[in-house]
């Protein structure tokens, strides 16, 4: 299938896991792929060559895209490579761990920066480019945490939930231009992980998937293929779910 011939995708945190996933599928929809990382440059060219053996068009950029700066780097090297951007996929975030009693306003703003910050700059520099051609798909990625009280993460649920209300409001204002906006939010999946920092919480084994296992990046990956499909147009606003079937209140 080639529904996205074409497009052109920009997905920020695609070096590997659920980032990777998503670039190696929207490139088998014919989309050409800027690859992003904050810093790991093998994970972005491993991801490169994965895209050039699937025949995929490719770019990769190193920025660090909770600053002003190094998101508008990103979307305007993107466009400069491609000419234009439809596609964003706000995937780059950092999960960390801090009792609330000992998080510091800097591990505060470090998390809101590295996940919220981050998804409202780059889209923010995309959308000019997506309203130019009269079409867009914004995708954001949530989690369960949005949803559910986790002990030692109350910045990453601020970041995550505050995400719900800026895609909604954008999913309005660009709506007219032919542009969606919509999160999915990912249960537990099946990533590499790298330190203490990005561990998940000590309770998740205890979450009762009623699948009976993790996901996998691919999982994940299918849904956000599916709402930048054309037939994604009128899927706007939402807050899609993959998770294996857990359900909060």
């Amino acid at each position: 299938m080639t529904s996205l011939a074409g497009r052109v995708a920009v997905i920020t945190g695609s070096a590997r896991n659920i980032g990777r996933a998503t670039a190696l599928m929207l490139a088998r929809e014919g989309a050409s792929i800027m690859v992003h990382a904050r810093s790991d440059q093998a994970g972005v060219d491993e991801t490169r060559k994965l895209l050039d053996a699937a025949g995929a068009q490719s770019d990769g950029h190193i920025a660090d895209v909770s600053t002003e700066a190094g998101a508008q780097s990103l979307i305007e090297a993107t466009a400069k490579r491609f000419g234009k951007i439809d596609i964003l996929v706000n995937n780059a975030a950092v999960r960390r761990n801090t009792p609330f009693v000992e998080m510091t306003l800097e591990d505060w703003r470090y998390v809101l920066a590295n996940s919220l910050d981050c998804a409202f700059l780059c889209a923010r520099y995309a959308a000019p480019y997506m309203i130019a051609g009269k079409w867009g798909r914004i995708v954001n990625i949530g989690g369960v945490t949005m949803f559910r009280g986790t002990a030692g993460r109350v910045h990453v649920a601020a970041a995550k939930s505050g995400m719900i209300g800026m895609t909604r409001a954008m999913a309005t204002e660009l709506g007219p231009h032919g542009i969606t906006a919509n999160i999915v939010a990912p249960g537990t999946i099946n990533t590499v992980r790298s330190g203490a920092a990005g561990a998940r919480p000590a309770d998740s084994a205890s979450l009762g998937i009623p699948v009976g296992r993790e996901g996998q990046p691919e999982e994940i990956a299918h849904v956000i293929t599916m709402l930048c499909r054309p037939e994604g147009a009128y899927t706007t606003g939402q807050t899609i779910e993959v998770n294996g079937g857990i359900h909060y209140s």
